[in-house]
């Protein structure tokens, strides 16, 4: 995969998580691609998890069944664009 589709689907999933949250004092450019979404970094809680889980099968669909799955996929926004790549082809 080269590394411009990798770029896309990263700022891809920067604006679909400020959008999904409706995180009003951040920009999808502060997101930093290997920055923590829960504790430090974005500081997610488990509702803002919970949701973003169910948008991500929306949009993308992809399935995350358990919520440790979900703990590992929402890792990062590298982690999370790796774990969409997977599913997608893995589904196709």
């Amino acid at each position: 995969m080269n590394e411009n589709m990798s770029d896309d689907l990263n700022l891809q999933l920067k604006k679909f998580i400020v959008e999904a949250l409706n995180l009003e004092d951040v920009n999808p450019e502060d997101i930093g691609d290997n920055d923590p979404l829960f504790g430090s970094g974005l500081e997610l809680d488990s509702i803002d998890g919970l949701e973003l889980v169910l948008q991500l099968e929306k949009e993308y669909g992809v399935k995350i069944g358990s919520s440790e799955e979900s703990r590992e996929a929402l890792t990062s926004v590298n982690v999370l664009a790796d774990f969409i790549r997977r599913e997608s082809t893995t589904r196709s």
